[in-house]
């Protein structure tokens, strides 16, 4: 089990990593050696709760397929390893990100302050306008 939050708890059976090769940093390497990482997360197998499941298929946008897993890719650094960790941490920041309950907005009243001074506004840029006016009376 991979520990995301101090609550949630992924399971590791979900995850397939694969590498192929990739473009960027390398030198030659980069046509023989198979660095960039694909790290598959299987949402059915995760074991996420269904709110944080939700919320991490809208965070995921084009990185969710139609099987239903969540696709992260790296490539940046040269070893294997190194993206490995990379695509990794990327992962648990998503899910950390979905783990988080938006707060809910409570709507409120304007103050009495707030509606006088909105009048006050209102009645000045009134005052403004009217003045512009006139045309041929004004001469």
């Amino acid at each position: 089990m991979i520990q995301v939050t101090k609550t949630l708890m992924l399971d590791e059976r979900a995850l397939e990593e694969t590498f192929v090769r990739a473009s960027g940093p390398g030198g030659q390497n980069v046509n023989k050696v198979e660095t960039a990482v694909l790290l598959r997360l299987n949402l059915d197998r995760a074991g996420l709760p269904p709110p944080v499941r939700a919320r991490l298929e809208k965070l995921a946008g084009k990185r969710l397929t139609l099987e239903g897993e969540v696709l992260i890719t790296s490539q940046q650094h040269r070893t294997q390893e190194r993206n490995r960790a990379e695509a990794m941490a990327a992962l648990i920041r998503l899910i950390q990100r979905a783990a988080i309950a938006p707060v809910r907005r409570v709507a409120t009243k304007p103050s009495f302050g707030s509606k006088l001074r909105r009048l006050e506004e209102k009645a000045h840029r009134a005052r403004i306008k009217r003045g512009r006016g006139g045309g041929a009376e004004r001469e």
